[in-house]
């Protein structure tokens, strides 16, 4: 698969493998969970798929299911890993380890009201969508300052994905909006000029077992 060249620095983000808590569908936020025996596996065929990439670095989220696919990619692509914990998952403060079925139920009125307010979106001691964005466009703009011309592989969260994705896309984070990206797929970005771009959004799926 060939990268994008119209930009100075290439941009692959990808989510962390599976996790208990997302087998169970709960809330993780920022709270430190591991892989499962699946999630690694998950991040080790993904090592061997992205392996015909010249990618020069790989940048992790610094919670622990991000560095552990981080760490299960590499043992396929030998590269240096950088750990940034501008690239975390939202907080998603008391409501955090709940599930979405479990806030329909018991916070309906406010998750919807929530829901509506698109990028004001902020979970009750949380962080909203727009602060989520402001610090993963930070990370992404110092990761290009610091490897410019370089073709980087970023490993964070589905939160901050959709953040960084919807905002170049110029999308109102509604809930009547059709969905933009595609699970378990690898996104393209591009960072010049002190700007991110989008270099292609579901370019390639990856290989789950």
């Amino acid at each position: 698969m060939k990268t994008p060249m119209n930009q100075d620095t290439r941009i692959a983000l990808i989510r962390h493998g599976q996790t208990a808590w997302n087998r169970a569908k709960r809330i993780q936020g920022q709270t430190n969970t591991t892989l499962t025996c699946q999630g690694w596996t998950q991040a080790q065929r993904w090592g061997r798929q992205l392996k015909p990439i010249k990618f020069d670095c790989i940048i992790a989220s610094d919670l622990r299911r991000a560095r552990e696919t981080a760490e299960a990619i590499n043992q396929s692509l030998r590269l240096p890993i950088m750990i940034d914990p501008g690239l975390r998952e939202q907080d998603w403060g008391r409501w955090c380890g709940k599930s979405v079925r479990e806030l329909r139920m018991y916070h309906h009125a406010r998750l919807t009201q929530m829901e509506r307010s698109g990028w004001h979106f902020c979970p009750p001691g949380g962080e909203s969508r727009l602060q989520v964005t402001a610090r993963g466009q930070s990370a992404l703009l110092a990761a290009a300052d610091r490897w410019p011309d370089q073709c980087l592989l970023v490993i964070t969260h589905q939160g901050m994905i959709k953040c960084l994705c919807y905002a170049l896309s110029n999308r109102r984070f509604l809930p009547q909006e059709p969905p933009l990206l595609k699970p378990a797929y690898l996104h393209w970005l591009g960072a010049a000029h002190q700007a991110l771009t989008v270099g292609q959004l579901n370019a390639l799926e990856l290989n789950t077992p």
